[in-house]
């Protein structure tokens, strides 16, 4: 069963995309990009249907209760959905948490164009400026490099005394040993003069 769709995001624009509320058109795409092995490289294993539509519904009542979530991203030119960018909040057990992180994932035809990057900085200024946080952190698998690019673009900075074992991936396994990046308000403030 899921959730209605209700309208409580607010909407960002850039010159290339259009952060927006989710609509049940995006779940099949959505749960499409959530099978791509490419895609989910550095995630544990690829999502099913169900799980990628529970996500959706958990993106949505996070909207509702906190005022902040994943935003769906989509193509000015092209009007359709491409992926999610925004805030999330890290209350898995770490060194770090409770946190808020940065976060996205975007289709793979769609990688290598700096909308990653040009979304994740309208999270960052909607975090700072609206929701009022001091800190916004971000972290991946440490073979995910084009994250980590993508962190790095954004102004995040890496702060290796905090990387970790995520503890929702099973011991072993290739993607359990996870970076960890932040920025404050206060260094985003500067990087804006």
């Amino acid at each position: 069963m899921t959730v209605p769709l209700p309208d409580v995001t607010p909407e960002i624009r850039t010159a290339r995309l259009r952060l927006r509320g989710w609509r049940e058109e995006d779940r099949e795409p959505f749960a499409a990009m959530n099978a791509d092995p490419v895609v989910m490289e550095h995630f544990v294993q690829p999502s099913t249907r169900e799980g990628s539509d529970a996500f959706v519904d958990r993106i949505v009542a996070r909207w509702r209760e906190s005022g902040f979530g994943l935003w769906a991203v989509e193509r000015v030119d092209q009007g359709r959905f491409i992926g999610f960018v925004g805030l999330a909040p890290a209350v898995f057990e770490a060194p770090f948490t409770p946190a808020v992180e940065v976060g996205w994932r975007l289709a793979a035809e769609h990688w290598g164009h700096g909308f990653a990057s040009e979304a994740a900085r309208e999270a960052l200024a909607y975090g700072f400026t609206t929701v009022g946080l001091d800190e916004i952190v971000s972290f991946t698998a440490v073979g995910n490099v084009r994250s980590q690019a993508v962190m790095q673009r954004i102004g995040l900075r890496r702060d290796p005394c905090m990387d970790f074992d995520h503890p929702s991936v099973p011991e072993g396994h290739p993607v359990r040993r996870h970076v960890f990046y932040r920025l404050t308000r206060a260094r985003w403030q500067h990087q804006q003069t």
